[in-house]
């Protein structure tokens, strides 16, 4: 996996330079300066990289809780061969290794680069929506993953999906799968990631990371489908976990900083009376 995450560091700093074309490595200099002249960033950072940290361990959570709900017949039964059709209709030798590029590194990197993109433009509201919105996706996810395990589809034989993925990255079971839970489906973290950059890039104002976040999220969301690992329902379920994390993160940003003016300003007019 070192690779994967050499790449992602290379890509994250052209993204980064693409969206604010601005040098890169100065926008981990614009985040230090927020995180040492504001606690509260520095705690929604702390608090992001916390719920990541969750998410990585919930596997073992998992496997102390002895779960053993399934509901993959339950969606299956929603939505029939759906994914297979889709799969069917689109497949293509050339277009699978562009979409395992967008599912394995354009996510993490577009999620990061939102950060650095959103510093280095001074734009501290989404910038700290962004680590809020990541807080809200995470922790409404994994109690669905706890509680609401539905296997992948090319893994549930009745629906007819081949694993598209394996043409490209034959040892994906071996290095990837110990990073995501085969159960891990509802909601699908991928779609709500990625859809949720592309509508903070809306709100943001930024049109050139608009277009790359926008293009970036269709992608992904196609390629769910298209690689065979998500069904229709999750999708959906994403979808609506992005509007929600978007909304209630570009607000709680909004109110912190609004929060944190206001208190400069009591303590400015304070002095002025001394």
């Amino acid at each position: 996996m070192n690779y994967v995450v050499l790449y992602t560091v290379v890509l994250v700093i052209l993204l980064i330079w693409l969206g604010a074309r601005r040098n890169p490595l100065m926008a981990l200099v614009d985040t230090g300066r927020e995180l040492l002249s504001s606690y509260k960033f520095l705690l929604l950072f702390a608090g992001m990289f916390g719920v990541l940290a969750l998410n990585k361990y919930e596997l073992n959570m998992e496997r102390e809780m002895n779960l053993s709900s399934d509901y993959t017949s339950f969606i299956y039964g929603l939505e029939g061969h759906f994914v297979q059709k889709l799969q069917e209709l689109f497949y293509a030798p050339w277009l699978t290794p562009i979409i395992v590029f967008f599912y394995i590194f354009m996510l993490q990197a577009v999620l990061a680069a939102s950060l650095g993109v959103y510093a280095l433009g001074k734009n501290r509201v989404m910038l700290y929506a962004t680590c809020y919105a990541i807080i809200i996706n995470y922790a409404i996810a994994i109690p669905f993953y706890l509680y609401f395990p539905v296997d992948e589809v090319w893994s549930y034989a009745p629906a007819g999906v081949k694993f598209v993925m394996l043409e490209v990255f034959p040892r994906f079971e071996e290095e990837y799968r110990p990073l995501s839970g085969l159960n891990n489906c509802f909601p699908s973290l991928h779609t709500s990631i990625s859809v949720t950059m592309a509508l903070l890039a809306i709100r943001s104002g930024n049109r050139r990371w608009m277009v790359i976040t926008g293009i970036t999220a269709a992608i992904i969301v196609f390629g769910i489908f298209y690689l065979g690992i998500h069904w229709l329902t999750d999708m959906i379920g994403g979808s609506l976990l992005a509007v929600l994390a978007t909304s209630l993160g570009v607000q709680l940003a909004r109110l912190t900083l609004r929060t944190k003016e206001n208190s400069v300003l009591l303590q400015s007019r304070v002095s002025d009376t001394q």
